[in-house]
């Protein structure tokens, strides 16, 4: 792809996408390809209007996913037109379109089924599942299958993703289908998702024929075994409450916080959160109450809310089942972080493998738009308060907040190097507060049972209540809620161990392994630390004797690298040499596999201790506690 714009066009589908997501053409510059609604004598050596479009660059990851999700791929042309209406160079957008895993450059298929084979899911047989699917469909069955890292499903492994492309369908704002222009091939059908999850062969084949006609997911309720019960904070609505119906979450206690804030002003917000001791839950436990604090002193303005919905981490899906079975309790607590903050705009940025939340989040926004919980006037207190979701399409290391921040703004999504913190220059250079949904959610009780009963839930160093995802060798996997403080065998005795349990791996893939024997370690993020271990974002996942744990640490090893943005030399090459030392391991033991052992330190330190951002930094963490703590080589 050249610094330039070639001559390639866009098919009329492809232009309807973006046309749709940017409005008409504004100038014969953002057209150039000869249509005949252009003048004849426009000069195309200037693009009026050129400012305003860079202004707009952050639609562009929008608008490669308006074409992807119309025809399945990003052709040449398409890329074009969107770079002229955008006035973004070819190049630059082409280093965007190919960072992520749900984008393709190349023709394929309108339908792509993603089967998952990361941790969670190859423990329960991914890979028979994709040499199942393989060998049914077989060639020119019009349908892609990609292996896909960890689809956040977990609880339901092994999992699969069907995608359609196609028009958008009708009610989930696209026109009317008789309205919409009719043309041959597949792609004419709706847009349509269908997940499939546990996945045989059988069923992802069928969904992926007719993903419209698939089977329903089950209701999020499932993936919480304790659903129901009393004294839950953070789940007590899941299964009890209509995820679609604001007056539902209305009549249990739904808004009560957002009026308290508005009581006690935005530093009385900030001063609850600060005393109530919460920490973010993505795993770095930094002080919310400083982050806010910090972030509306600033005297630069706008400022801008983040809500990191991306969770990738394999193994975690806490926030999917937050935002599908109480999506209003998000959007509730970031209209009450963005008063506290100062900020009139908060961005939920979404990953792209959650069509369900997508959709329950939009409505749960068009509904508290429609009754005045967001907008001009929020609850008539005089403070404007708007969200947009920005959908992911495929990257963990968008999981970083400041890769996230590129990743809206229309770039490559890279870590930025710190300073200046996000505080103080994170999204568009303003000043930003992101947060993961787990947090944000944790706001709501602060502010009706106010800071101090909060923080008499839980330890005096780790307050309050945790979400943890349960899943591999139990018998009743999901998102559990427990005060800080429980042990790890108090956790796993809820969820039912089954089988000869050989070890557990805590925190994901940057996370790591502690031994079947050691469950009285405590819950908290200085226990783990304690332990030699880490909480993370809560992953516990139980691996019994049956699961082969080397072929565990190479998947590991090639989520990492596949992962890795490429920024960094120690995280760029490490991540490959720890992969490569890996395979041969595999195929060698004793004192053959003692060289590469010593490799796999020395490059796990180098990664550690020089690499950007985290992923570099814990890619070793879940192999270094195999081999130290479990003997995994031995």
């Amino acid at each position: 792809m050249d610094l330039h714009f070639g001559d390639s066009k866009p098919t009329d589908e492809e232009r309807e996408a973006v046309d749709a997501l940017l409005g008409p053409p504004g100038s014969a510059w953002e057209t150039a390809f000869g249509d005949s609604t252009v003048r004849s004598d426009a000069d195309l050596r200037w693009a009026r209007g050129g400012r305003a479009a860079r202004e707009r660059r952050d639609l562009l990851l929008p608008g490669l996913h308006a074409v992807n999700d119309r025809v399945g791929w990003i052709s040449e042309g398409a890329l074009d037109y969107l770079c002229r209406r955008l006035t973004v160079p070819p190049a630059e957008a082409y280093g965007v379109a190919t960072f992520y895993s749900m984008f393709s450059v190349k023709p394929r298929p309108a339908t792509v089924l993603h089967v998952c084979t990361d941790v969670a899911c190859a423990a329960k047989g991914s890979a028979e599942l994709c040499a199942g699917v393989e060998g049914r469909l077989g060639l020119g069955s019009g349908v892609s299958v990609e292996r896909s890292p960890c689809l956040g499903l977990c609880e339901r492994a092994p999992a699969a993703l069907v995608v359609r492309a196609g028009s958008p369908a009708a009610g989930l704002g696209g026109p009317p289908a008789d309205s919409r222009p009719s043309h041959a091939g597949e792609a004419d059908k709706a847009h349509a998702t269908a997940v499939v999850a546990p996945a045989t062969p059988e069923a992802a084949v069928l969904a992926a024929s007719a993903p419209e006609a698939a089977e329903p997911e089950p209701p999020a309720s499932l993936a919480v075994p304790q659903a129901g019960q009393p004294g839950l904070t953070l789940l007590r609505r899941i299964g009890v409450v209509d995820p679609a119906s604001l007056d539902d979450y209305r009549s249990h206690g739904g808004y009560s916080a957002l009026r308290r804030a508005f009581e006690l002003g935005p530093a009385g917000v900030i001063r609850e959160v600060t005393d109530a001791g919460l920490v973010g839950r993505g795993g770095a436990a930094f002080p919310t109450g400083v982050k806010w604090k910090a972030t509306a002193s600033q005297p630069d303005h706008p400022h801008y809310l983040v809500c990191n919905a991306d969770e990738s981490e394999p193994g975690t899906f806490k926030d999917r089942v937050l935002m599908e079975g109480d999506p209003y309790s998000l959007i509730e607590a970031m209209t009450i972080a963005g008063y506290a903050v100062g900020a009139h705009k908060g961005y939920l940025y979404l990953r792209g493998e959650y069509p369900r939340a997508l959709r329950l989040l939009g409505n749960a926004i068009e509904q508290a738009r429609a009754r005045g919980l967001l907008g001009d006037d929020v609850l008539g207190q005089g403070y404007a308060f708007d969200i947009e979701i920005r959908r992911g399409a495929g990257a963990y290391i968008c999981g970083e907040e400041t890769a996230l921040f590129n990743s809206i703004e229309g770039y490559r999504g890279e870590p930025r190097s710190k300073p200046p913190f996000p505080v103080e220059k994170g999204l568009f250079g303003k000043p930003t507060a992101e947060n993961n949904v787990e947090t944000l959610v944790n706001v709501l009780p602060i502010l009706t049972m106010g800071a101090e009963a909060y923080a008499a839930i839980g330890t005096e160093k780790s307050t309050g209540p945790k979400l943890f995802c349960v899943s591999g060798s139990v018998e009743r996997p999901g998102v559990y809620e427990l005060p800080f403080g429980a042990t790890l065998g108090e956790l796993l005795a809820l969820a039912g161990k089954s089988g000869n349990l050989r070890a557990v791996l805590l925190g994901g893939a940057a996370g790591g392994f502690v031994r079947a024997d050691e469950m009285d370690i405590p819950l908290t993020f200085e226990g783990t630390r304690a332990a030699g271990t880490t909480l993370g974002s809560g992953v516990v996942l139980a691996v019994d004797d049956t699961v082969p744990l080397p072929r565990i640490l190479l998947r590991i090893a090639e989520f990492f690298r596949d992962e890795s943005c490429g920024q960094c030399v120690p995280c760029r090459v490490g991540t490959v040499r720890q992969e490569e030392a890996l395979h041969r391991i595999a195929e060698r033991t004793g004192a053959a596999a003692a060289g590469d052992i010593a490799l796999l330190r020395e490059v796990g330190r180098a990664m550690r201790d020089a690499s950007i951002c985290g992923l570099g930094q814990t890619a070793w963490n879940a192999v270094e506690s195999a081999i130290d703590r479990l003997g995994a080589y031995e």
